[in-house]
């Protein structure tokens, strides 16, 4: 009984030494990484209100914020050591090289839908780059086009387009809350598709931060690298924080309507070949 007691005295104590340990190294890493971004950034308040630590009263609201799948709020699931909310794409290339330099993770999200969590757990130590900051939207009516930041959602999007024009449009979700970031990265599928293609399709051009820190645009990531962006996945290349989009041209008015016929002479007419009467037909008109 002895050897039990002092085996499981033994077994606490190491424990509680890797519980401690494991505490430390976190704390560690994210010094380091804010230590890092401090001679980047050279400018202490602006790193103090984009940078979000577990002992920051905001932390969890800010991590919380775009989480749809209750589940992965629960304190035992894997949080990030620091949140950063850039406010300008010049902040990003620091925020890559210093979790780079200190061996973190970087999960990029932008406010929009992720109910499997890719964009903010991991089980390594990381960072989440929170993108929401960055959701400004340009309209240029004349060349028929808009460039839209990656931290915006698609409503805002087609809210901006009919601020602008009644003639302009883009094809992409139906979902107001889905965020362009991740929407364009994965092809991007909407009710305008059969006429106008993917929401990747109508892509012209795009700003990214790659592993190196370097910003970049299509012309400077190639032909290639342009491709992949536009259906590989979010941060699967890099950290895309805006892009191009050429708008498509639709009529002022749409209309949409449904026919619905469920009478005797239509159910007559679509009889199995058993004779059984099939349920009534619903004709739907666009």
């Amino acid at each position: 009984m002895k050897t039990t007691s002092l085996s499981y005295s033994s077994l606490f104590l190491f424990l509680a030494i890797l519980s401690c340990s494991s505490w430390h190294a976190q704390s560690h890493a994210h010094d380091d990484f804010l230590q890092c971004l401090s001679l980047h950034l050279q400018n202490n308040t602006e790193i103090s209100h984009i940078v979000y630590t577990p002992n920051n009263p905001s932390y969890l609201s800010i991590l919380r914020s775009s989480i749809r799948n209750r589940r992965f709020e629960f304190a035992s699931n894997p949080r990030p050591h620091v949140i950063v909310t850039p406010m300008y794409e010049s902040q990003i290339p620091a925020i890559v090289l210093c979790a780079k330099e200190n061996g973190m993770q970087i999960r990029t999200r932008s406010g929009g839908h992720d109910y499997e969590g890719l964009s903010y757990r991991s089980k390594v130590p990381y960072v989440v780059l929170d993108l929401v900051n960055l959701s400004e939207i340009t309209i240029d009516v004349e060349q028929k086009t808009a460039w839209v930041q990656a931290g915006a959602i698609i409503a805002q999007l087609y809210y901006k387009i009919s601020e602008t024009s009644r003639t302009l449009a883009f094809p992409a979700g139906a979902c107001p809350t889905v965020g362009v970031g991740g929407l364009f990265s994965g092809g991007g599928y909407g009710p305008m598709l059969r006429k106008f293609g993917l929401a990747a399709d109508n892509i012209v051009d795009a700003r990214m931060i790659d592993v190196e820190g370097r910003i970049l645009d299509r012309k400077s990531m190639g032909k290639d690298l342009f491709w992949a962006i536009r259906g590989g996945g979010g941060a699967s290349f890099g950290i895309i924080t805006a892009w191009k989009l050429k708008l498509a041209t639709v009529p002022e008015t749409l209309t949409i309507f449904s026919i619905s016929q469920t009478t005797n002479k239509m159910q007559n007419r679509a009889r199995s070949r058993d004779g059984n009467t099939l349920p009534p037909i619903s004709l739907m008109i666009y």
